[in-house]
C-alpha cells in the first residue's frame, strides 16, 4: 500500500521518462484542489482557470528538475500561488502586504477552534450569515494572510508543508495565520454575540 506522496512520486518518474498520460493523470488528481485555491486569490471564474491551466504548464516544464524533496502538491501548490500572485501583479492588483502578528501571541490563539465550528450554529440562517461573513473576512485580507488561511482551514495541510509552500519560515506561517483567524474572529464577534433571533 503506498502512501499518497509515493504514489505521486511514482507518476513523476513516469513523466520524467517520457510518460505524458501519467501528467494527465497528475492534473485529473489535482485539477480541483488547485482550482479551489486558486479561486480564492484569483477572483474571477475565467481568470482563475487560466492560472491553473499555466501553472500545470509550469509545472510540466519543470518536472524534470523536480527531486521529491517535497511532496507533488506542495511543490504544485507553491507554482500555483506563485503564478496567482504574478497574475495579480500584472493586472496591477497587488494584495497590500501584511504586518506579521507577534509569533510568541499565534502559539496560544484560543479562538481557531470555534473558527472550525462555524458550521454549528444554532439555526440554518445563522450559519448562513457566519459562513458569509468568514468568506467575506478572508476575500478583504491580504493576499499572504488570506494565501495561509485557506492552505490550513481549507486544504488541511500542516504548517510544515504551509512552510514549504509560501516559502517562508514556520513562525512566518504561524503569525500569518494567528492574523487571519483574529481578523476573522473580530468580524464574527458581532454575530455571536448577539442571540440567534436577532441576527438579520
Amino acid at each position: 500500500m503506498t502512501t499518497e506522496r509515493e504514489g505521486d512520486q511514482l507518476l513523476v518518474e513516469r513523466v520524467q521518462a517520457g510518460d505524458r498520460q501519467a501528467f494527465d493523470l497528475l492534473v485529473a488528481k489535482y485539477q480541483r484542489r488547485l482550482m479551489r485555491l486558486v479561486s480564492r486569490l484569483v477572483h474571477d471564474p475565467a481568470e482563475a482557470e487560466d492560472v491553473v491551466q499555466e501553472t500545470f504548464i509550469k509545472a510540466f516544464r519543470a518536472l524534470r528538475h523536480f527531486r521529491g524533496e517535497s511532496a507533488f502538491y506542495t511543490w504544485l501548490y507553491r507554482i500555483g500561488i506563485n503564478t496567482a500572485k504574478n497574475f495579480l501583479v500584472t493586472q496591477g492588483r497587488r494584495a497590500p502586504t501584511s504586518t506579521e502578528a507577534d509569533t510568541e501571541r499565534a502559539e496560544g490563539f484560543d479562538d481557531a477552534d470555534s473558527l472550525r465550528d462555524i458550521n454549528t450554529p444554532e439555526s440554518v440562517l445563522a450559519s448562513k450569515q457566519i459562513a458569509y461573513t468568514v468568506n467575506a473576512a478572508m476575500e478583504a485580507l491580504p493576499l499572504e494572510l488570506r494565501t495561509a488561511i485557506v492552505l490550513r482551514e481549507i486544504e488541511g495541510l500542516s504548517y510544515e508543508e504551509i512552510s514549504e509552500v509560501m516559502a517562508c519560515p514556520i513562525g512566518t506561517v504561524r503569525s500569518r495565520i494567528f492574523r487571519a483567524r483574529e481578523v476573522i474572529a473580530e468580524k464574527l464577534k458581532p454575530l455571536l454575540d448577539f442571540p440567534a433571533d436577532k441576527r438579520r
